[in-house]
């Protein structure tokens, strides 16, 4: 290499020289990209630990040099809990798509995040069940076509889609939330930041961070990976719209628990007790 030459890109070290299972167009390789970045640029690869989903994505263990554990299907939260609990000077991150997160993983996604678990959540939201062949999901929106729904989804039987971190605002554990998405250059610039924002955060101790990721899923939406993008533009990002959910350290608190007090400064039992006060 001369002295005029230099490197601009090459594959992030937290990122295994594998090729993915991934399928062509899927935006799952972008994000892992975007989360090795991450831990490279942070230093912590040799203290990171990643929770793998029951998903496409299940296959995580293999793409991430970090350490990672294999969760039943929906449970990452919940083991991920369990090792920042057990391991708490460690970066420990749960990955997972929305009928692992949304579905059979609810109840361990909203307890995680209203316990402020000092974790950090990767959700990818294509509105579809993925590997087990494209049912509906969770996200799925109204009149949306899928192997279960193939007259499109009707909301008198199957209810309207989970908006995820809309319903994540309201619960005072969380210190941050965003959704992004990843069809354009500058979007996955803004989903680096939100990714990088929300490993920060873990390490500064500010509490619970989610980045939900709005993709798209080619295979069993039946549409080329281009096709896909505008699909996703057109239907998805009006019913999920990108932007900031929640960012306590943006609204100047240190962390989620400062944050909750304040909001609960007008409940005189919810406010932390002084010094000799055995109420």
């Amino acid at each position: 290499m001369s002295a005029e030459e230099k490197i601009v890109f090459e594959r992030p070290h937290a990122l295994l020289p594998v090729i993915t299972n991934y399928c062509p167009g899927c935006p799952h390789g972008i994000v892992h990209r975007l989360v090795a970045e991450t831990i490279d640029e942070l230093g912590i690869e040799g203290d990171t630990i990643g929770v793998a989903p029951v998903g496409c994505a299940v296959t995580n263990p293999d793409f991430f040099s970090c350490d990672m554990i294999q969760a039943a299907h929906g449970r990452a939260p919940a083991v991920a809990t369990g090792v920042k609990r057990a391991l708490p000077d460690r970066v420990v991150f749960a990955y997972q798509g929305d009928g692992d997160l949304a579905s059979i993983g609810m109840a361990e996604t909203i307890h995680a995040a209203t316990r402020g678990e000092h974790i950090t959540v990767i959700f990818i939201n294509n509105a579809i069940y993925g590997m087990t062949g494209g049912q509906m999901a969770p996200t799925s929106l109204p009149n949306q076509v899928t192997q279960t729904s193939p007259y499109g989804r009707d909301t008198a039987v199957a209810g309207f889609p989970i908006r995820v971190s809309e319903l994540m605002s309201s619960l005072d554990g969380v210190a941050y939330l965003e959704r992004v998405t990843v069809d354009t250059p500058k979007n996955v610039r803004k989903a680096k930041k939100a990714i990088k924002k929300a490993f920060q955060n873990q390490i500064d101790g500010v509490g619970y961070s989610m980045i939900e990721v709005v993709s798209t899923c080619p295979t069993n939406w039946g549409l080329t990976p281009q096709a896909s993008f505008e699909w996703m533009r057109e239907n998805m990002l009006p019913y999920y719209p990108l932007g900031v959910y929640r960012d306590v350290v943006a609204e100047g608190f240190a962390n989620a628990t400062e944050a909750a007090v304040a909001r609960a400064a007008n409940c005189p039992i919810a406010q932390p007790k002084s010094e000799g006060d055995a109420r």
